[in-house]
Formats: C-alpha cells, structure tokens, sequence
C-alpha cells in the first residue's frame, strides 16, 4: 500500500516528503496506521549524523519513534492485539520471554537484539518499506515518520481507545523516559529530596515522576527562566537557575537539600552536568541516574571516593519501562488527571510542516510538536 512519509536520505538534509510503499506484515507483525507522532531530539541528532552507524547502508530510511495509532492488518500468528486495537509503538519490546522480561530490574528485551530490529530490517531480514524501487530502512523498529508502518506486535503496548491519540503518542518517548526513570529505574520513595539538571521535555517529565512519586522536594535546575517556570507548573518546588551558579548547580541543590539530594537525575547528555548531578547526591545511597545521551565517544570523569561513600551511578532507557505491560498505567494516569500531557505539547502540525517544525526545535521553541496525519 501507499503511504506519506517523511524521508531521511543524507546527513545535514531536510526530510524529503513522498509516498512510499508499505509492504504486508510478516509473521508476528502488524501493519499500523498512525494517526500522530511527536517529534523527539532524537532525530536531530541521528540527522545531524551522531549515531554511531553507516549511514551510506543505512539510507534511506524513515525516522520517528513516538507515535500513536491503529492496527489495520495482522501477519500470521499474531495474538495479542487486533485490528482496530489503538496501539503505541515501542522501540524497547517486551516479549515477556526472553531472561530481560522476567527480570524485575530492567525493560531492556532482547528478543529483537539478533533479528535486525535495530539494524532497519525487520526479523527475517528484509524493510517493509520501498521507496522509488529501492529498500528504505526502518528506524528504532517503530519508523512514525510514515503514516503506515510494520511493527513487531513484541513492540505493540495495546492502550484503551478513549485516551487521544494525539497526545497518548508522546509516551512512546519522553514522557514514559522522564517519569519512568524515577519510578521504576530510582524506584523513589515517597518523602524523598530529588533533583532534575536540565528541564527539557525529558527533565520536565522526571519532574513529574516526583510528583507521583510523593517527592517532598523536587528541585529543577536549568539555565533558562521560561524552562523553570514550566517545571514549576508540572510540580517542582525549587528552582535552580545554573546560571546563577556558573553553570554549576551542585553547592545550590546540597544546600537546598541539607547535604545532598536522595535522587539526582541529568536529562541533558552533556558529560560535565553529569558529573555534577552525581557530586549533588548525598553519601550513604544516594542515586544519581543518567538519561541524557551523550556525544558517541565522550565519558565521565568522577571519584572514585565519592562511590566508596555509598553513592550510586545508573542510567536508564525508556525509563525502566516494560512497555506492554507498565505504558498503559500512564495512560490511565492522564485520563484521570494524574499526569499532565496537555501542557507540553507547543504545537500540532501536518506533516508537510515537519521539517520547519526541527528547525523551530533546533533554535528551541516550545517543548513537543505532534504531526497529525489527519491534518
């Protein structure tokens, strides 16, 4: 079948805007029809050519890991969900089989690991999607720049229908990162002193992780006053303003907090507030967890001491997040109000609009834009 889709072809270049073909589902998959999908930095950075792959074998290729949509066909041997099931692809499967799913402590499924998932191909090899005769790769295994797209149904979370796909598809990403991150990778208890260094879309959400984790201090810290503000909206109780401090926040929060704060968590990818989000946690267990990502080939420079007095170093993908069983909770939370969706979306958009809608991003305008297919 035909679908519009949005093209990557050559690092630097804007997205081409076409038609592809979406080949049927094989085995185990779902051919979806989505009906939005945010736009993440992610893609920025695999644009701009920082992902460690080869981007001549690897294109052209169909970007996009944070949309919402509909089954409209299942391949052989499919059971878990239907046509006309609302879905929300997942670039972390769970398969709920593999040694990772029945692993209480981490949603890192390797199912897909030695089946191409991650390499643009799905399980036996081949793309779904061609383009002007040629293959196009799928990217992350969920591909929401195409308003068709194949999916694995191991990396399908089944989501109730009434909950807006429009803004239910931001929980493919950012917002199941941030909120997963405090409460299924730090495991937070209620009371505890946490601090979030960097309130983009992804610290924000850490912001509202606190929250629902009863957090008796949550402390925002970033440079910009427009961030803060909305941090503050979305449950912070401290701001931080970095630079105030030089850039580093470490004295303000130990200080805020009485020696350091139970949790830290470094949502900026930048190696430097990595470390000072660690030095900010107190000693005898305190928690400091990484989500940014940063630049291929940099590392972290800490003291060794600083372990040595019990503080904890992790980091976390999708949140810690087993996708089709735990997603679904946040969207419960957001249909009875717990969790807030609505503030962080800047603007709707076609897709025709997409490659405005990155350069908006790149001079950093708003938080997350959704495309909408219907528009």
């Amino acid at each position: 079948m035909k679908s519009r889709a949005a093209i990557f072809r050559e690092i630097g270049q804007p997205l081409i805007l076409d038609e592809v073909d979406v080949a049927d589902p094989g085995p185990g998959e779902c051919l979806v029809r989505l009906k939005a999908t945010g736009l993440c930095h992610t893609e920025i950075w695999y644009m701009s050519g920082g992902d460690n792959v080869d981007y001549g074998k690897l294109s052209p290729r169909i970007l996009g890991h944070e949309g919402g949509g509909v089954v409209v066909r299942c391949g052989p041997g499919v059971t878990s969900v239907r046509e006309g099931d609302h879905v929300i692809p997942l670039y972390i499967s769970e398969c709920g089989i593999c040694p990772e799913c029945r692993d209480p402590e981490t949603n890192l499924c390797s199912y897909l690991d030695d089946k191409g998932y991650y390499e643009g191909v799905m399980p036996d090899g081949q793309p779904r999607f061609r383009w002007n005769d040629r293959p196009v790769y799928h990217f992350m295994g969920t591909s929401t720049f195409s308003e068709y797209t194949v999916v694995p149904e191991v990396a399908l979370a089944k989501v109730r229908p009434d909950a807006p796909l429009e803004r239910i598809c931001l929980l493919g990403c950012a917002i199941t990162t941030g909120v997963g991150a405090v409460l299924w990778t730090a495991k937070a208890r209620p009371g505890a002193k946490i601090a979030v260094f960097g309130c983009g879309p992804i610290g924000l959400n850490v912001v509202q992780g606190a929250r629902l984790a009863l957090a008796s201090m949550i402390i925002a810290v970033d440079l910009k006053p427009e961030r803060l503000q909305k941090a503050r909206e979305l449950g912070a109780t401290h701001l931080i303003n970095a630079s105030e401090y030089g850039g580093n926040a470490t004295a303000a929060v130990k200080e805020l907090t009485g020696g350091g704060a139970d949790y830290t968590f470094e949502a900026t990818g930048n190696t430097a507030v990595m470390r000072q989000a660690f030095e900010a946690v107190r000693y005898g267990g305190g928690k400091c967890v990484l989500i940014g990502v940063a630049k291929t080939g940099e590392e972290v420079s800490l003291v060794p001491r600083m372990l040595i007095a019990g503080r904890q170093l992790t980091g976390t993908a999708f949140g810690g997040c087993k996708g089709r069983t735990q997603l679904p909770w946040l969207v419960d939370w957001y249909l009875n109000g717990s969790l807030k969706i609505d503030e962080l979306v800047t603007r709707e958009i076609p897709l025709s609009q997409i490659n405005d809608a990155f350069a908006w991003m790149k001079e950093d305008r708003g938080y997350r834009y959704v495309v909408r297919y219907d528009l």
